[in-house]
């Protein structure tokens, strides 16, 4: 019997990630000029010039580890949410909070509880420490909450719920979580997933962190990927109780996050300007993909992020025929829906040649 045979199960049947390939080598590839990218979330406008400032003011500083405790970003992310320190913990990202979760709270004879059609990290970091996922029907492609909390079984110790979820773009209403979470059980930790919680409109927003004082078992997981435009730095952070951060920091690794990601992620939450602008683009380009794909009389999903999931039948077959034009889009047939594709809010000339080209293919298909 070999090594390898000798991993647990469940680690070998994890299937690894396929990470898409470089734009530069797509171009070789197909003999392409341009290639626009719309599959991975990210900010069109970048990050915040504050944020470049700040890197550029530490780069001969590199030769230095990072401030392990990240002290200047936790501090600045107190101040601004109002919470204290042993409150939070940082991450390579927010995957790396949610891995944290469930490498903490989770093990071989538990469970952890998520919606069909949600991010693929919750499966996956389940599935790594050994625990049993349990997948709940989606309602309408979104999480139907009443039916998550009832598929809480004794042994179950985590319960994700992303809001806005990804791929999907569906939202739950403030109200509507937090009578849930009143009926979830003290021994789960709630890990409430808000990766793209500043594109909600004012009207939608909810003050997720100040029920932090009413669930002692809540975590709230931000990132600083998105609407913050830091993606190709990986920062993103959580907040919960005291003792719930103290258990994730003893599985967190020293220096997890660089230190021209904890210096760009501290300008970046002191420039509320530049984020009100990549809310606003956002919101324009929403507009723009969404009145395009009613002209193409496409199905969509209304989405709360900075993405729509929409129906076009081969999803893989148009994917295909989108790269051949130039255009990288998100399949999201992993996520059990085989025939929509995920596309990006990019700027208003990234839009126009994505709805351009998916023209040309639908009338192709027709």
């Amino acid at each position: 019997m070999s090594l390898c045979d000798l991993t647990p199960a469940y680690i070998r049947a994890i299937a690894p990630y396929q990470p898409g390939k470089p734009i530069s080598e797509l171009q070789r590839e197909l003999g392409l000029s341009q290639i626009i990218k719309l599959a991975s979330n990210e900010n069109p406008l970048g990050p915040s010039p504050h944020s470049i400032q700040a890197m550029e003011s530490l780069l001969e500083t590199l030769a230095l580890y990072p401030d392990g405790n990240g002290f200047d970003l936790r501090s600045a992310i107190g101040q601004k949410f109002g919470v204290e320190l042993p409150q939070i913990i940082l991450g390579n990202g927010s995957n790396d909070i949610l891995e944290f979760a469930a490498r903490a709270f989770l093990g071989v004879g538990s469970s952890a509880v998520y919606s069909q059609h949600a991010f693929a990290v919750y499966p996956l970091a389940t599935q790594v420490v050994g625990a049993q996922g349990i997948e709940v029907p989606a309602k309408e492609f979104g999480c139907d909450l009443e039916a998550m909390v009832d598929a809480i079984r004794p042994d179950t110790r985590v319960l994700f719920i992303a809001n806005p979820n990804n791929p999907t773009g569906t939202f739950i209403s403030g109200p509507m979580l937090r009578k849930a979470f009143e009926r979830v059980p003290d021994h789960v930790l709630i890990v409430l997933d808000e990766a793209y919680t500043e594109y909600l409109r004012a009207e939608e927003t909810y003050d997720s962190i100040s029920w932090l004082k009413d669930f002692p078992n809540l975590l709230v997981s931000r990132t600083f990927s998105k609407a913050y435009g830091l993606a190709g730095l990986r920062v993103g952070f959580g907040l919960a109780a005291p003792g719930v951060i103290d258990l994730m920091n003893r599985v967190r690794a020293p220096f997890n996050v660089s230190t021209l990601g904890l210096a760009a992620a501290e300008a970046a939450l002191g420039d509320g300007e530049f984020l009100a602008r990549s809310v606003a683009l956002n919101r324009a380009g929403m507009n723009q993909i969404v009145q395009g794909l009613n002209a193409l009389n496409l199905p969509y999903i209304p989405s709360w992020g900075n993405f729509v999931a929409f129906k076009v039948g081969e999803g893989l077959a148009i994917y295909q025929k989108l790269l051949r034009a130039g255009v990288i889009v998100r399949p999201i047939a992993n996520y059990g829906m085989p025939e929509w594709l995920r596309v990006s809010i990019g700027l208003a000339s990234e839009n126009a040649l994505f709805l351009e080209a998916l023209g040309k293919i639908v009338k192709q298909h027709a």
